[in-house]
């Protein structure tokens, strides 16, 4: 496992020194973004994928600096998907905008790609504290990689929750999954195309106050995921 980078974080609207898009797909994360996106490193140009928020998510994203763009078609692959359409450098990082994650965390992963030692770097979650990740959420995320692993000998032990690589390669892998099957294809194109792939331990935080997660905030949640994820699987 890969050791953390350190970084010095800068503004949301810090571009001049960016060198890679980072996309965060939110619906109703007003809350998280006023704390998250101070912290963004410069390195990263901020696209924050509004997919149908009720609250002031994207007022809060263009006073803080980031980019914007709507999506109406609901679902986390769509959402990144947008983002990455939008994308407008060579690199680019994905990235939940609920504030689970230090963007911080961020730089070593880009590190990698720009320095040619991967062609995707990815995030390993490993909960910051107690009841963090709850047990339904982690359980399906263990089948699920299990069942990449032995089948695809996927390298990753996550489903890359967290991730850089370059824009266009990711374009040209031709995802199709616009729901929460997304990364789960997105990792199965990846390793069967022969990317080498650095996985490195992230940090996963409680989600800001005032926010839900669409996934591990209910077991409901969850199980549309898994549903999301056998779809891609089978």
């Amino acid at each position: 496992m890969e050791p953390h980078g350190g970084g010095s974080a800068g503004g949301a609207g810090h571009v001049a020194e960016a060198v890679c898009d980072l996309v965060l797909p939110c619906r109703d994360e007003g809350p998280a973004l006023r704390d998250l996106l101070p912290r963004v490193p410069s390195a990263f140009a901020v696209v924050v994928v509004d997919n149908g928020s009720r609250d002031d998510t994207a007022e809060v994203a263009r006073a803080l600096g980031a980019r914007v763009v709507r999506e109406e078609v609901p679902g986390y692959g769509s959402a990144v998907h947008a983002g990455v359409e939008a994308g407008t450098h060579e690199f680019l990082a994905v990235m939940d905008g609920d504030g689970s994650f230090d963007p911080d965390d961020l730089l070593p992963l880009l590190d990698d790609v720009r320095s040619g030692r991967a062609d995707m770097a990815v995030g390993r979650r490993r909960p910051a504290a107690r009841g963090v990740w709850p047990w339904h959420a982690r359980a399906g995320n263990r089948l699920v990689v299990a069942w990449l692993r032995r089948r695809i000998a996927m390298p990753a032990h996550d489903i890359a929750p967290m991730r850089v690589c370059r824009r266009q390669a990711l374009l040209d892998l031709g995802v199709e999954d616009r729901r929460f099957g997304y990364p789960v294809e997105l990792l199965q194109k990846v390793t069967l195309a022969g990317w080498r792939v650095r996985e490195h331990d992230v940090a996963y935080h409680p989600r800001a106050a005032g926010t839900r997660s669409k996934v591990s905030g209910s077991v409901r949640g969850t199980v549309r995921a898994a549903r999301d994820f056998y779809r891609v699987l089978s």
